[in-house]
């Protein structure tokens, strides 16, 4: 079980969560589309046993946190669990690639790396959906949640993109670059400008976090690395903003093909 906290940078709407040991236990048992569970700290008493089994046989995450942040969600007794439901469906990521090279389209995948902000979420997969990229990938821990307010900073995108939840990323990139994908990591440290790299081939753009950008082992396994050209004062942009650009810049190129 990950055990930091992930930062609330989102309002929690009483659709978008369930609260309660039962409650959240018959859910899953439902089917319900889960987004994250959140296990209060320290709780070990049986029913609490019983959901973490239950969310570890479904591999759904679940993340421990003090009491005080399952009070600021719910204000109603949540018993030491409450339940962030999924507005979404997620996607497989095997069958969105086979369907791609059997449609003789070139892939063009997005990887987000800890994008905790839920309205830069949402901007980045309303440009995707826009540009055209196949799917997005995010892990299933330290991301933002697939919520009503993603769907609505989306317009709607979120409807129409495949979301793909990655239990282990690393593994993921691995599976991307066996599948022959290249991995593009989006860094401003990087050396090569965006519209210099070759974005015609089948690619996976790997986007960072808001506050400390790619995680550095996923740096490591990146074939190449790119930035936009700042020509201001200011070092870096949103990340929504440079997911936008770069996407459309390797449409540009797909299209001038």
């Amino acid at each position: 079980m990950e055990k930091r906290e992930i930062r609330n940078s989102y309002p929690l709407k009483e659709s978008d969560h369930i609260y309660g040991i039962r409650a959240i236990i018959e859910a899953i048992h439902a089917g319900k589309e889960v987004d994250r569970i959140f296990i209060q700290k320290n709780a070990r008493n049986e029913l609490i046993k019983e959901l973490i089994q239950l969310a570890r046989a479904n591999n759904l995450p679940m993340v421990q946190v003090p009491q005080e942040k399952l009070d600021r969600i719910t204000k109603k007794n949540h018993q030491g669990a409450v339940c962030l439901l999924s507005g979404i469906t997620y996607a497989s990521l095997d069958h969105i690639l086979s369907q791609t090279f059997e449609n003789g389209k070139i892939p063009l995948i997005a990887i987000l790396d800890r994008i905790t902000d839920v309205r830069n979420f949402g901007a980045i997969v309303r440009s995707a959906e826009g540009a055209g990229v196949h799917a997005i990938v995010v892990p299933s821990r330290g991301n933002a949640p697939t919520s009503a307010d993603a769907i609505k900073t989306s317009a709607g995108a979120l409807h129409h993109l495949p979301i793909c939840r990655s239990e282990n990323l690393k593994e993921t990139i691995s599976f991307l670059k066996d599948s022959g994908l290249r991995i593009i990591g989006c860094t401003e440290k990087a050396e090569v400008l965006h519209f210099n790299e070759n974005l015609k081939d089948p690619v996976a753009l790997l986007m960072g976090s808001e506050d400390d950008g790619i995680s550095p082992e996923y740096l490591k396994m990146c074939d190449g690395m790119i930035k936009i050209p700042m020509l201001g004062k200011i070092a870096s942009l949103n990340v929504s903003v440079s997911a936008g650009i770069i996407f459309y810049e390797a449409i540009r190129q797909r299209i001038t093909m």
